[in-house]
C-alpha cells in the first residue's frame, strides 16, 4: 500500500469530500486507512467489566471509522497539492515512494 502512517492525505469522493487530515491507522489487509477527522461514527456501548473492581463506562462514543485508500488522495508536503504515489528504486534498490506530479522523493 502506498499511503502510510503521519501522511496527509485528502478526502477524494464520498460525504467527507475535500477534507484533509493526517492518516492515524493502516490496514493493509482490509486495503483500508483511519483518517483524523474523518467518517466520524457513533456507536452505543454498554459498560462492562474491565477485569479490577471497576467497570467500563458505557454510553455513546465516536470514533473515526476506516475508509478505503481508494477514495483518499495524498497531499505533498511543500506545495499542498494532490498526487498519485508511485514506487521506484533508489541506487542501493531499496523501494522509494515519489510524487508522480513532481517527481520529487516522499521518504
Amino acid at each position: 500500500m502506498r499511503i502510510k502512517v503521519n501522511d496527509t492525505v485528502e478526502v477524494i469522493s464520498g460525504n467527507f469530500k475535500g477534507v484533509r487530515g493526517t492518516v492515524q491507522r493502516v490496514y493493509p489487509g482490509k486495503q483500508m486507512v483511519v483518517v483524523s477527522g474523518v467518517n466520524i461514527v457513533k456507536k452505543h456501548q454498554k459498560s462492562r467489566p474491565t477485569g479490577g473492581r471497576s467497570r467500563a463506562q458505557g454510553g455513546i462514543i465516536e470514533f473515526e471509522a476506516p475508509i478505503h485508500v481508494s477514495k483518499v488522495m495524498l497531499v505533498e508536503t511543500g506545495s499542498g497539492e494532490k498526487t498519485r504515489v508511485g514506487v521506484r528504486r533508489d541506487e542501493n534498490g531499496r523501494p522509494v515512494r515519489y510524487s508522480k506530479k513532481s517527481g520529487a522523493e516522499l521518504d
